[in-house]
């Protein structure tokens, strides 16, 4: 196909696709799936080889949120029966992250529900921070507490905090329609904060709420406008229990080309398959290592993932390498920029490259309209909502699937040992 060849090209080069292009993957038939798949393989392995980023999540504070977001089982109003608890203290927080280095996780994501941390919950998660890396020598530490203030990105990295993760989760147009209590503005303001502190920007997408295609192509140009260092890409996890419950619009199929419309637009970043993956892509799950560079290992916030054991049979059955300590993650441009914007202490530059070279941004969103919001791939299945067009091939549409998800019963807040 010519599109792929054009997309290859510019993927090699860092160059940002047409609005139409990537509109163009996402409406690609099944038949040319694979022919899809190979193509982004190519630019993924040009930046990334065939490493693959472990990451694990470690709840730190479960449910009893007071922000109403339509896609979480933690929210206002919610009626999953997930668990709840308030903040681990340091030492139950470092055992838990201790599981998933163990099982090789580079990084550890802590994360915190609520609509934003106290100056006292940014006191008491530097501590955890602190506790963690004492006890993993060279351990990553991602925080995601929501909305910060002032100041509090840079507390955070005084901490010892790598990186902060804040998703967009879906179009600035649409984001009205999932939460009433926050801001797109407000989330776009937080992922600013954190790169212009020097932490690494984490912000991603959730697909599966019923957006329609170009509401996928809105949000990942923006995400490309902020210029995260990585892209979490959720996929709904419909909670009984929450409004998005029925919401069942995603095949195996269409997960793979959102995942490969991701990577063309953001070639050179770390694309992260992150909650609901399980659920949504079933056995066509090692399909999308030749998309993503980056997956979590294990369970997810609220919701269980598969084996941690199988998550690395998957890595390894596929031809893919997990990736170690001591290797870099983003490729030499990237970081090199990272580590000088880090030390200027002021933002990187550049739109999805980090200013190295490609176009900035091409016809992207304009500055501003790219936010970042909460979460992370924190919920495991956090996701805009749009009013749009049904996703055609939709799987079991209007009624809730308790068979697929598994709300989380071990590890962090309970007495059963992890999954990693």
């Amino acid at each position: 196909m010519d599109l792929l060849n054009t997309l290859v090209d510019k993927g090699l080069r860092r160059e940002l696709p047409t609005r139409e292009e990537a509109l163009a993957v996402l409406a690609t038939s099944d038949d040319e799936l694979l022919d899809v798949v190979a193509a982004a393989g190519k630019v993924r392995r040009q930046w990334f080889g065939r490493r693959v980023k472990l990451n694990y999540l470690v709840n730190l504070k479960s449910g009893l949120c007071p922000e109403d977001c339509s896609y979480c089982s933690q929210r206002l109003g919610s009626k999953a029966e997930i668990l709840k608890y308030t903040w681990l203290k340091p030492e139950e927080a470092s055992q838990a992250a201790a599981a998933g280095v163990a099982g090789g996780a580079k990084r550890v994501c802590l994360v915190a529900s609520g609509r934003g941390p106290t100056d006292r919950d940014v006191d008491r998660v530097g501590k955890t921070i602190a506790a963690i890396k004492e006890q993993n020598e060279g351990v990553e530490v991602c925080a995601c507490l929501g909305l910060l203030s002032d100041g509090q990105a840079e507390r955070l990295k005084d901490a010892g905090a790598d990186a902060y993760n804040h998703n967009l989760n879906t179009s600035e147009a649409t984001y009205g329609q999932i939460t009433k209590t926050h801001t797109y503005a407000d989330r776009v303001d937080t992922v600013q904060k954190a790169h212009a502190a020097g932490l690494s920007a984490c912000s991603g997408l959730i697909a599966g709420m019923g957006e329609s295609d170009e509401d996928l192509v809105d949000v990942v140009y923006s995400l490309r406008g902020l210029d995260p260092d990585s892209v979490p890409v959720n996929f709904l996890i419909p909670f009984e229990g929450t409004p998005l419950a029925k919401e069942w619009n995603l095949t195996p199929q269409r997960a793979l080309r959102i995942l490969a419309m991701v990577r063309f637009v953001c070639p050179d970043v770390e694309v992260r398959l992150a909650g609901g993956r399980e659920v949504h892509l079933r056995s066509m799950q090692p399909l999308a290592l030749h998309l993503v560079n980056s997956i979590f290992l294990g369970d997810y916030l609220t919701s269980e993932g598969q084996a941690g054991q199988a998550d690395l049979d998957m890595i390894a059955d596929a031809g893919f390498e997990v990736e170690g300590a001591g290797t870099s993650t983003l490729p030499a441009h990237r970081s090199d920029l990272a580590a000088q914007a880090e030390a200027a202490a002021a933002p990187a530059g550049g739109c999805g490259s980090h200013g190295g070279g490609a176009p900035v941004c091409g016809s992207a969103e304009p500055a501003g309209a790219a936010e970042a919001a909460g979460c992370g791939s924190a919920c495991g299945g956090c996701s805009g909502h749009a009013e749009a067009a049904p996703v055609r091939a939709q799987a079991d549409a209007g009624g809730v699937r308790s068979d697929l998800v598994s709300v989380r019963r071990r590890g962090a807040g309970t007495d059963i040992a992890p999954n990693a």
